[in-house]
């Protein structure tokens, strides 16, 4: 009797704790793109803080790459640090605010020291000219086109946060 009472409790602890492990406890961190303001998660990329990302996105109006480099914070945040382009024009910066260093290296000028930081972003995939990219790992080794998740002129929040497994099982990893 002893023994099939401790079996039952044991089933029931089971079917009880797996359900809030499985909904309420964060097991990953991820960068994660919702479909625009909801919390549809479209995509994800696991990350741990600390380490960057790039978004690089063809400017439509001169036609050349944009490299915008962020990196996790350890409280969930996005730092951009770094703005590297090739031409001056509409939106692109033409100097270095206080604390931020501005230099030209390898044909391309970088806006450096940036410390930006953001609790999310909002990025829409380029529609006109649908170039976006994203790059990540220890050595930027890591490529995607958004054209491979996302279609092109829909918008997202980005944000950093821990998923749950079921947060994970309902959005779509991103990997190369």
């Amino acid at each position: 009797m002893k023994k099939k009472v401790t079996i039952l409790l044991l089933i029931v602890s089971f079917l009880v704790l797996f359900p809030l492990f499985f909904f309420y406890v964060p097991v990953q961190k991820a960068v994660v793109f919702y479909h625009e303001h909801t919390s549809k998660i479209s995509a994800y990329l696991p990350i741990n803080s600390g380490e960057s990302f790039q978004i690089i996105f063809t400017h439509s109006i001169h036609l050349s790459d944009v490299i915008e480099k962020y990196r996790v914070t350890k409280d969930n945040k996005i730092e951009q640090y770094e703005i590297v382009f090739e031409e001056f024009g509409i939106g692109m910066p033409s100097n270095a605010e206080e604390g931020q260093k501005f230099v030209y290296e390898d044909g391309k000028y970088h806006v450096k020291n940036l410390n930006n930081i953001f609790p999310y972003m909002n990025i829409r995939n380029g529609r006109t000219v649908s170039k976006h990219r994203l790059v990540w790992g220890e050595n930027e080794q890591h490529k995607v086109w958004f054209n491979e998740y996302f279609a092109p002129g829909d918008w997202f929040t980005v944000k950093v946060e821990d998923l749950t497994l079921w947060q994970l099982m309902k959005g779509v990893k991103i990997h190369d």
